[in-house]
């Protein structure tokens, strides 16, 4: 069940041992048809999971204006903000960050910080932007070269911002686990042809999600 306030909380029917922060990416809201199936495809694995808009979202909906994106700093200071009260509401469970594409970029880049000092048990990204699309050269990928957080991607083979091709040859740290989906797109759409569906993808995304974040603690 949702509760709705500044927070979309998504509680499984016992008690969760793992939280998911799970920020949204940056075109659509925390309640978008992939931020609502994700979330409820991992609450029926036992996870709870808490979403939350970055400000530019919060006036787009309050407006009804597109707006761009905040600038980096300030999607950071908001995260941290939000790690810092899904602690402090919502008790010591282990506290996995991430997000769909923008927002998990945003989770991978604190999570190395919180994951040493005990805030945060690791990252899961959801489709990760490794490069803006149709510019492969400007990569995404300086602090996943190193991080020690146990960070797990699922993203499509297909992917316009990083397919399997181009991310199997980046110099990532060896925490971080790829799991590919087989002719996935961004939101993990498949072609007809390939014999898979796009809701088949997100059961897929949310079991290994699951699967990563059950077998960790903080």
């Amino acid at each position: 069940m949702s509760e709705r306030t500044e927070w979309l909380v998504d509680r499984p029917e016992t008690a969760p041992e793992h939280w998911y922060l799970f920020a949204h990416g940056a075109g659509a809201p925390m309640d978008s048809d992939f931020m609502q199936a994700l979330a409820a495809l991992l609450v029926a694995r036992g996870v709870g999971v808490v979403r939350f808009e970055f400000p530019y979202m919060v006036e787009r909906r309050e407006s009804g204006k597109r707006r761009p994106p905040n600038k980096m700093d300030m999607l950071l200071d908001c995260f941290r903000a939000q790690v810092d009260r899904v602690r402090n509401e919502l008790g010591p469970q282990a506290l996995f960050v991430g997000g769909k594409s923008m927002g998990g970029r945003v989770a991978s880049m604190l999570a190395q910080e919180d994951f040493e000092a005990g805030r945060v048990a690791g990252a899961v990204c959801l489709g990760y932007p490794f490069h803006p699309q149709g510019k492969p050269e400007k990569l995404r990928t300086g602090h996943l070269e190193h991080i020690s957080c146990p960070t797990l991607i699922v993203q499509g083979t297909r992917d316009a911002l990083g397919n399997r091709d181009e991310v199997e040859g980046y110099p990532l740290s060896d925490a971080v686990r790829c799991h590919w989906l087989e002719d996935g797109d961004h939101d993990f759409k498949p072609r007809r042809a390939s014999g898979f569906t796009q809701s088949q993808h997100w059961q897929s995304a949310a079991e290994q999600a699951a699967r990563f974040m059950c077998a960790r603690e903080m």
